[in-house]
């Protein structure tokens, strides 16, 4: 690999491990990205004094790749108490994780919204994710998460009003029709580890991993778009709009529409999950009481969340102020006014504290992200593209090659910078 030249297109997650690892075993490494900016999905911005991640987005701890690839000490996280707040017009209750929050464990036994047998259930389903591992969790045989709760006997009440609301915001989908497997994965990952966020913002985590990269002598460059790509046997050419680039390997680490377009390799999922999450300030001291929780909406799916997100992270707001963001799904929101969707979270707000009015409630940004996730129905994971899809020394890196998630996006990566080094060394 000493001799090796390397290009990696695209500076998201995957890529940017797939540098690090390339590097790490001696290739020079180009990578090459069309933004100004690395991070692909997980992107940060600050306005005013606030930190706004590009939608809601969280890490999930205890990945395993996660913890191999990142220094969770430096990110210096701020995690979310677990469980969540269950809101309906003038009523919210609590309901968390026993072993993790013991505080919380009479609010959770008397929590009105949940059976005793859904949360015997629960703990049930807890014990036996706890056993398996990812590969066997995702080699199973598949069906829905609606279909899989009711199988495990689940109140259809468990299921609308807790299970759909917090699934609808990870899965980004709350009917339940996702694949189990990832709701299966994503549980015992919930159980055993933290939900976080650095203090710094989502975008903490590639610059973490760019820096890393760097170290290891990999050059990144930005704002360059990738035009076309040409492979064989014996290497490929990248043709950006300054240069063509000669490389013994090429590493395709793009969005999947990008993915398809410069490899021509179909199973490549392009049919998208998306949402959109507006933020808002309030004065602090607003009287929200669900602490470090994220509130679901039982009663209506729009917004499906609303995050108290400075409580969680002090650092996202100015001093004297409150950050709040709301999520909504779906592609009809995707045409909805910024000023709708504000009033629509406002009345909700009003109802879940009929006590209280809102008139300091301000909106402050709305991102509306078209392509969150791909869609990961039953099944699935089962016809997704390997790394080695492509023609010639073109090789894959992206979530859509393992499941939609950080953990995907950060495995697929380490595994292209594996096959590659396997395949010139031999």
């Amino acid at each position: 690999m000493d001799d090796s030249h390397i290009v990696v297109v695209g500076a998201g997650l995957a890529g940017l491990v797939a540098a690090r690892h390339l590097a790490t075993d001696g290739a020079e490494v180009t990578v090459v990205e069309r933004r100004d900016e690395v991070g692909g999905r997980v992107r940060t911005r600050t306005k005013d004094g606030y930190t706004l991640d590009r939608g809601f987005q969280v890490l999930l701890t205890d990945y395993p790749e996660v913890r191999r690839e990142l220094d969770l000490d430096a990110l210096d996280l701020r995690r979310f108490t677990p469980g969540a707040t269950i809101c309906r017009p003038s009523r919210r209750s609590v309901l968390s994780d026993p072993f993790r929050d013991i505080e919380s464990l009479f609010d959770s036994l008397r929590n009105p919204e949940v059976t005793m047998s859904d949360k015997l259930r629960t703990l049930a389903l807890r014990q036996d994710v706890s056993t398996r591992d990812e590969a066997e969790i995702f080699d199973a045989p598949d069906r829905s998460i609606r279909d899989h709760l009711r199988d495990w006997g689940f109140s259809e009440d468990f299921i609308e009003h807790f299970v759909a609301p917090f699934y609808g915001g990870i899965t980004l989908d709350r009917s339940l029709s996702t694949s189990k497997r990832v709701f299966e994965y994503t549980f015992k990952m919930l159980s055993t580890g933290s939900t976080a966020v650095p203090a710094e913002g989502m975008q903490a985590i590639p610059e973490q991993l760019a820096a890393a990269a760097r170290d290891e002598g990999a050059t990144i460059r930005l704002g360059e778009r990738v035009e076309s790509l040409r492979g064989d046997a014996d290497g490929a050419v990248v043709t950006t709009g300054y240069e063509s680039i000669a490389a013994d390997a090429v590493v395709v680490a793009t969005d999947p529409k990008e993915a398809r377009r410069l490899t021509g390799v179909e199973s490549i999922p392009n049919e998208a999950r998306g949402c959109v999450t507006q933020y808002y300030t309030l004065p602090a001291d607003s009287g929200l009481d669900a602490g470090k929780r994220i509130m679901l909406n039982a009663a209506d799916p729009d917004p499906n969340t609303i995050v108290p997100l400075s409580t969680v992270a002090p650092e996202y707001a100015p001093d004297g102020m409150e950050l709040l963001s709301a999520t909504f799904l779906g592609s009809a929101v995707q045409d909805e006014s910024e000023e709708a969707l504000f009033e629509q979270t406002r009345r909700t707000l009003e109802a879940w504290y009929p006590e209280r009015y809102f008139p300091n409630l301000e909106r402050l940004h709305t991102d509306y992200v078209s392509f969150a996730q791909f869609s990961q129905p039953p099944g699935v994971h089962d016809s997704l593209p390997d790394t080695r899809d492509p023609a010639g020394r073109a090789y894959l890196a992206g979530d859509y090659t393992a499941w939609s998630s950080i953990q995907g996006a950060i495995r697929s990566g380490r595994e292209a910078a594996e096959a590659i080094t396997r395949d010139l060394t031999n």
